[in-house]
């Protein structure tokens, strides 16, 4: 895990001291060293957290005619070595850098198709004058660019270092923020950032004469569904390529860990790490003191049955929000979800005590892990038959109806298909999104309307559906999610570790396992009401029964009662204060009444999260506080 940067001018020579000031603002990705290289009109920087070969993995490494920065694991590098050697290639390190360069030099851009890891690197390759550019399949790194008018390209691990060599001035792009209110971040290659965006997950980028070109070289696929002698052949092959997955994550020359909450993801990965370390693992986990946003008992619960070397930490509410401008430096965007910042405790607390964890993102995007799933499927079964048996006059009736209900029925029903049509868009995407389409329309102000591009905050999602063979309604959500919401949760992931100068590593995301998951039949996934059926199956006798059968509950977060009480100067200040009106962005007299309604009882703290850390990140960003 590291933090890298570049530049590539179509004229002229780079600055150096730009260059170094990318790489020093992301300091925190790499306290361990730093580098840099210049060929004239090219630049790569590079901060280290020494993982793999600390004493030989050091970047920008050059082999032949090719430089690389990278920032990531290779885990399968050993095995590319050997098969490399038996042919004759000599290495001069042991990490798997040179790896990457050495497969570089056999395979050319195709070079990714041979990674087995979590990845954002660059290669500067003198001989064809070209800057090729990869992320990973899931997007677990992150990697950001700005290509300009001129040609010119600047690409980083975070945003902040854009901003610090002046690629780009911070503005508001008001194309994406439809999206971002939605969906907890933006999706597709935009962020919100006007001019700066993202490389996309299973995507390369090569620049060369102040062209780029942006290749996708994976997708998931659904279809055709395998197929077994029995239920069982599926859940003991998928826990053996589970196992695989977790055993390949254990790759370190440093200490390591996990992160555990005391759901069955991370509980999953605890069972599987102690039949394969001989030491008691080190765990970590963090809680709110407030007994209903405390999860020890059952983290403790799985600590014990593995004999770990549990460590806790407790978040108090002041501690909550005096992170909250720090982070969302790090993040670079609003925070998308309340976890990011318990995630940075227990990060921090992991740091003292090792320089790797291994964590259980991805595993709902890929089984089915969210209630929302069953949600939908039930609301759009029904839904179609409706419609199908019911004339749309009566159909307009009803709907009329319902918004004539009282507010919270109303509000009940009006998740339904009684008043919404029986699309993937209406009963999934809109249904769960933070602000819908609906109160979008009331939140933002007349002049940030007039600056909107998109037609739907979904336009991303929709084209996602038009693109993936998943036949199945379950696949056709569980493919949108993993190229979206899952993305904003790598994200965070990432960014909230990277501020302790942590790597987190995710066992459930390891590609072949996802391809696998992707093409199981669905009730592999989700049987009736019960989640990740196979991922249950498969740790039956592993796990304790109580993990096995706990519901899912996210990671509670008593946000909406600090703000009624304690933190509703938060409120006052970063929603309804005169600098947050003063944008002209939002609605005055919406986000009056939603406070009002959160006041009063109504849970909007979802809502008023979102617009909190866009003030924040106003501030910050666009104002350019300390």
């Amino acid at each position: 895990m590291c933090g890298i940067n570049g530049i590539a001018l179509r004229e002229g020579r780079v600055d150096e001291r730009l260059l170094v000031a990318m790489r020093d603002v992301l300091e925190h990705r790499g306290p361990d060293d730093a580098g840099v290289y210049i060929d004239g009109n090219v630049g790569l920087g590079h901060r280290r957290l020494s993982i793999v070969d600390v004493t030989g993995g050091i970047q920008p490494m050059r082999r032949g005619n090719a430089t690389i920065v990278f920032n990531g694991e290779i885990y399968d590098h050993r095995e590319s070595r050997k098969k490399l050697a038996s042919d004759g290639v000599e290495f001069t390190t042991t990490s798997d850098t040179e790896t990457i360069l050495a497969l570089y030099e056999r395979y050319g851009r195709d070079v990714v198709e041979h990674l087995r890891g979590m990845f954002a690197y660059a290669i500067w390759d003198k001989a064809k004058r070209s800057l090729f550019i990869a992320r990973d399949r899931l997007g677990v790194k992150p990697l950001y660019y700005v290509h300009n008018e001129n040609g010119d390209l600047y690409f980083a691990s975070e945003i902040k270092a854009l901003l610090a060599a002046g690629a780009v001035k911070p503005e508001v792009n008001f194309a994406a923020l439809q999206d971002q209110f939605a969906n907890h971040g933006t999706c597709g290659d935009a962020t919100l950032f006007a001019g700066v965006k993202r490389l996309k997950p299973g995507h390369t980028l090569e620049w060369k004469d102040g062209k780029i070109e942006i290749r996708e070289y994976w997708d998931l696929e659904f279809e055709p569904k395998l197929t077994r002698a029995s239920e069982r052949d599926f859940v003991e092959e998928w826990r053996e390529m589970f196992r695989e997955a977790v055993e390949m994550r254990l790759m370190a020359d440093v200490p390591l860990g996990m992160f555990l909450s005391g759901g069955i993801d991370s509980s999953a990965i605890a069972g599987m790490m102690s039949q394969m370390v001989d030491e008691p693992i080190k765990t970590f986990s963090v809680a709110f003191d407030d007994p209903q946003a405390n999860e020890h008992y059952y983290a403790r619960l799985v600590a014990e049955s593995f004999k770990t070397d549990h460590h806790e930490i407790i978040v108090s509410p002041d501690d909550f929000f005096d992170a909250l401008p720090k982070l969302v430096w790090h993040e670079d965007e609003p925070l998308g979800f309340l976890a990011s910042i318990p995630l940075y405790f227990v990060s921090k607390l992991a740091s003292e005590h090792v320089k790797v964890v291994l964590t259980g993102e991805g595993s709902d995007e890929t089984l089915a892990g969210y209630g929302r799933y069953a949600k939908a499927l039930k609301l759009l079964e029904i839904g179609k038959r409706y419609e199908a048996v019911t004339p749309s006059f009566i159909r307009g009736a009803v709907r009329g109806g319902v918004a004539a209900l009282p507010r919270a029925l109303g509000q009940k029903l009006g998740r339904t298909f009684l008043a919404r049509d029986a699309d993937i868009e209406n009963l999934f995407f809109d249904n769960f999104a933070v602000f819908p389409k609906k109160e979008q329309a009331r939140l933002f102000s007349s002049d940030a309307r007039e600056r909107f591009a998109l037609a739907s905050p979904f336009d991303e999602h929709e084209r996602l559906l038009a693109k993936t063979d998943a036949a199945d309604t379950l696949d056709k959500l569980l493919y949108a999610d993993t190229k979206t919401y899952l993305h904003e949760l790598l994200m965070k992931q990432d960014q909230m570790s990277m501020a302790a100068s942590i790597e987190s590593r995710v066992p459930f995301l390891d590609h072949k396992l996802v391809e696998f998951s992707a093409r199981l039949p669905r009730e592999m996934k989700l049987r009736g009401s019960t989640t990740k059926w196979i991922l249950r199956e498969a740790m039956k006798g592993i796990l304790p029964d109580e993990i096995l059968t706990r519901p899912k509950m996210g990671f509670p977060v008593p946000l909406g009662k600090w703000l009624r009480t304690t933190h509703r100067h938060i409120v006052d200040e970063y929603v309804l204060g005169t600098r947050a009106s003063a944008r002209r962005i939002f609605d005055r007299e919406y986000v009056a009444s939603l406070a009002a309604r959160h006041m009063a009882g109504e849970n909007a703290d979802e809502k008023l999260w979102a617009l909190i850390n866009f003030e924040v990140w106003a501030r910050t960003f666009i104002d350019q506080e300390s």
